[in-house]
């Protein structure tokens, strides 16, 4: 009898020992917890609860953790959005009025009669010229705000994509030819289906063919689109003064320009509208340029089933 009670005596003071150690864990753990709040509050989202799988707190911990690594993930989002917002800020500031205040200069000479006969026509036409460079800067802009908006939808259908880029390409034929540009265009008969956005795939192409009109000093300009696999492959190739390496891994990237050898017109945006889009559609781009040679974009877009 006596053993008994010892045993049970022994097992109760057991159990209120390991209960307490227990509470006293949670209450530990609930202090970090508390304390590592109040240092996210103030900013620091490096702390983490370290917590074994088998204890009380763990879910709790676990829960909270992977609650501070998406407020992190966001905040990151958020200070990059940040960041590119003050670079596009400062991009304006340049490529806005800068060629604003010239081209309210051209105009301003020739209707004040500064200028007349021939000089006043020349005058009339660049003003022209640098309207039209900055309505495409300012269409590109706006494409950009709106592929970054939660607004911005796609409408993905299956569509006939040999008959779709040939009818882009028809419109580039005479600006190839007005600007000397010697063009080659490779299009099969035989028709491909993918699923695509037509709007979003237009973009994509004249996105990249004006990115060569516009810096790469081509006078000669390939394209064509022909099946790889189980995809269509689009490529868009020029002779002109190509891409260093280190730009070239970079040219995707946000209001990124290539510095070396290449025009500095432009927003840095156009291929990261290109990249963007395309991967909204399931497909893939890339780049590749010899320095002196010249630079080939690729896209690939899977077939429709």
């Amino acid at each position: 009898m006596e053993l008994v009670l010892y045993i049970s005596i022994t097992a109760a003071v057991i159990s209120i020992l390991t209960s307490y150690l227990i509470v006293r864990r949670v209450r530990k753990q609930v202090t970090e917890m508390s304390d590592m709040l109040a240092d996210i509050k103030n900013g620091n989202g490096n702390r983490r609860i370290l917590s074994e799988v088998h204890e009380i707190a763990a879910p709790l911990a676990f829960e909270i953790n992977e609650i501070i690594v998406s407020y992190e993930n966001r905040l990151s989002t958020f200070r990059q959005a940040e960041e590119t917002n003050k670079q596009l800020m400062t991009s304006l500031s340049h490529d806005v009025r800068t060629p604003l205040t010239t081209l309210i200069g051209y105009l301003d000479a020739a209707h004040k009669g500064i200028v007349t006969g021939k000089d006043k026509e020349d005058y009339i036409e660049t003003a022209r010229r640098k309207a039209h460079d900055l309505k495409e800067y300012i269409d590109v802009l706006f494409d950009w705000f709106k592929l970054n908006s939660n607004e911005f939808v796609m409408s993905i259908d299956t569509v006939e994509a040999v008959e779709l880029t040939r009818n882009i390409l028809i419109d580039w034929i005479p600006i190839f030819e007005d600007k000397q540009i010697e063009y080659h265009i490779d299009i099969p008969e035989q028709p491909f289906r993918v699923k695509l956005d037509p709007d979003a795939y237009m973009r994509i192409l004249n996105n990249l063919i004006q990115n060569v009109i516009a810096h790469s000093h081509a006078d000669k300009i390939e394209i064509s689109l022909s099946r790889q696999n189980k995809a269509i492959r689009i490529l868009v190739s020029d002779n002109g003064v190509g891409i260093g390496k280190k730009d070239l891994e970079r040219i995707f990237e946000r209001l990124y320009k290539c510095d070396k050898g290449r025009s500095e017109k432009g927003s840095g945006l156009g291929l990261s509208i290109a990249h963007q889009l395309v991967e909204k559609m399931n497909g893939t781009i890339s780049a590749e340029s010899t320095q002196g040679e010249g630079t080939t974009f690729s896209l690939l877009f899977p077939l429709a089933d």
